[in-house]
């Protein structure tokens, strides 16, 4: 969730991509864009409210005073808006929509048939899929089992691609800071930024590392297992729109609760200043002692609250510019 961005983006599954010509590759190219900008649009609010949550270092749940629940979690979402009407509010949700755009556009390659959906959150997986089961598929078979063996193929495959997305942290950093901590960014261009702090953008790179590897492994190791449990991809048995949502659920699902509480670690560690020594090991320590467990859970709620109507909002929206491109195209 991502990674997360979140983990919760469209559908993952380990086939090869769509082969498509002329006017409805273009079509398809076209509707994809088009497709993961609007998500970007509409659920980025989401993306910030699940960061502030995250980086909010007080307990926010009073079991005694629902009133004071309320106010804390009006506090911890809208900070500097919380007292302003509901669309100051809401608009106070966006910062950081600009680095999310170069991180999506970057991270996310997107395809969609008009029979089903393929978006492939990391588009090496499947090439790293495919080497993978030539060298080392009889043996995961022989071990496994061809089904177990298959699930985690695809999971290992993804989690290797899942850590190499660390190249892409300076931008999330940036997106968070936006987002939590917009005070450090003030007066500052983004090309200054790059220039002096060069590869202090990448501090956390080892949490993040740690997050997205058993993030990505369920990322797609639950995609391809809802899948064959659904008996798709057994002697060529193709998945319908349904299963493809179903299994998309799953594995974004399963990847969002997995990496939560080292996506927390991560999202401290990039709201601190730039110049900031604390360690993730540091805030881990502090995490427990002054909020418990559960402050490793913080954020959850809201991104698995949306797994289901970003997979249904972008497939729509990309169905109808689709349709709409390959006529104008042909």
């Amino acid at each position: 969730m991502t990674p997360n961005e979140d983990k919760s983006t469209l559908s993952v599954t380990a086939t090869s991509p769509i082969q498509s010509s002329g006017g409805k590759g273009t079509a398809r190219i076209i509707g994809s864009a088009v497709a993961g900008f609007a998500e970007l649009a509409l659920f980025h609010p989401v993306d910030t409210v699940a960061k502030r949550l995250m980086s909010t270092e007080t307990k926010l749940i009073a079991l005694n005073s629902p009133a004071q629940t309320a106010s804390n979690l009006n506090l911890a979402i809208f900070r500097n808006s919380a007292a302003e009407g509901i669309g100051r509010k809401a608009i106070s949700l966006f910062p950081g929509i600009g680095f999310g755009a170069a991180y999506k556009i970057l991270q996310v390659g997107a395809f969609m048939d008009m029979q089903q959906v393929r978006v492939y959150k990391f588009g090496g997986q499947p090439v790293v899929l495919d080497i993978m089961t030539k060298r080392y598929g009889a043996d995961f078979d022989d071990r496994f089992g061809h089904k177990l063996g298959r699930t985690l193929l695809s999971a290992t495959s993804g989690s290797l691609i899942g850590v190499g997305e660390i190249i892409l942290l300076p931008l999330d950093a940036l997106k968070v800071k936006a987002q939590t901590a917009p005070e450090q960014l003030k007066g500052r261009g983004v090309i200054g930024i790059f220039a002096k702090e060069g590869f202090g953008l990448y501090r956390g790179a080892a949490t993040t590392a740690m997050r997205n590897a058993p993030g990505s492994f369920a990322l797609f190791g639950g995609n391809t297992a809802a899948k064959t449990f659904m008996g798709v991809g057994e002697d060529g048995v193709r998945a319908t729109w349904a299963q493809d949502a179903i299994a998309s659920c799953i594995g974004a699902t399963a990847s969002i609760t997995v990496a939560q509480p080292l996506d927390v670690i991560k999202t401290r560690i990039q709201n601190r200043p730039f110049d900031s020594p604390e360690s993730g090991g540091a805030i881990f320590k502090r995490l427990i002692k002054n909020e418990g467990i559960g402050g490793l859970f913080k954020g959850l709620t809201p991104k698995l609250a949306i797994v289901g109507p970003k997979l249904i909002f972008s497939f729509t929206v990309a169905q109808q510019v689709i349709s709409y491109f390959e006529q104008v195209l042909k």
